[in-house]
């Protein structure tokens, strides 16, 4: 098997999420006694916490670019950061590596094509769904996109930074996104992309309304395609 490396840290809730699939898949598809073949950077959240200004953003991108090459120099052949909101400077950090970078938006937009889907919300960090960057890439694969509302950017924001980052599940929050999610199929919106890798410990994927499709899960299948070989 190839290995995979993996920016973690951001958060470590996220981090944990991606060893449990990445390994329960790989288990699943290889055999009983395997394990994931992985190399993990954990780094310090609080260097890459609410990012907004370019000098913040330039500071993330040394950062993480200097991460993707402590694995690659660790024997990674693949690497991932796992967090939604850091590939906005995916391509700074892949232009300063020789192995892939595996972007998160893809398999989501693969998974959405497949599956016919023509309109879909997201739902993640105010960087994901407000700006530009992540909204481009998803409308490559085919899929038109329901617009940001102001006060739903905030509340889903609230809801990432200040409690599913700190660990806190709040019964109250898990209401409003489903509320939300129901708000959306009222509004002809086809299916959710789940843009943020901690909102799958808090939105049910298998019991909404609509079809959830969960960044976290989609791309750690991803990882585990690339250490067994099915990708290219």
């Amino acid at each position: 098997m190839r290995k995979l490396g993996l920016i973690g840290g951001i958060s470590w809730a996220a981090s944990e999420q991606y060893y449990r699939i990445l390994n329960l898949e790989l288990q699943r598809r290889a055999g009983a006694g395997c394990s994931a073949p992985l190399v993990m950077d954990s780094l310090n959240y609080c260097d890459l916490k609410r990012l907004s200004s370019d000098a913040q953003w330039g500071s993330a991108t040394e950062i993480l670019v200097a991460s993707a090459q402590r694995l690659e120099g660790a024997g990674a052949s693949a690497i991932m950061i796992c967090a939604n909101s850091m590939y906005k400077v995916a391509d700074a950090v892949q232009a300063a590596i020789s192995v892939p970078l595996l972007n998160i938006v893809d398999p989501v937009g693969r998974a959405m094509r497949a599956a016919g889907v023509e309109t879909a919300a997201i739902l993640g960090t105010r960087n994901v769904m407000a700006e530009r960057w992540y909204r481009q890439r998803l409308v490559s694969h085919g899929v038109s996109l329901f617009p940001a509302d102001d006060g739903v950017v905030d509340m889903v924001d609230r809801i990432i930074y200040d409690e599913l980052m700190q660990g806190v599940i709040n019964k109250a929050s898990e209401r409003e996104l489903r509320s939300l999610i129901t708000s959306f199929d009222q509004r002809g919106v086809d299916a959710v992309a789940l843009a943020s890798t901690e909102l799958s410990l808090l939105v049910d994927t298998d019991a909404n309304i609509l079809p959830i499709y969960d960044s976290t899960r989609l791309h750690a299948l991803d990882g585990v395609a690339w250490m067994l070989g099915d990708m290219p």
